[in-house]
């Protein structure tokens, strides 16, 4: 995604898992 609602660690760390049950998560 490019706009995620919370741009906290989204640099390559999760690649698929559940981003902290923030958002949508990069491994879409």
């Amino acid at each position: 995604p490019k706009r995620t609602r919370f741009r906290k660690q989204h640099r390559g760390r999760m690649k698929g898992i559940s981003c902290r049950g923030n958002r949508i998560c990069f491994g879409r």
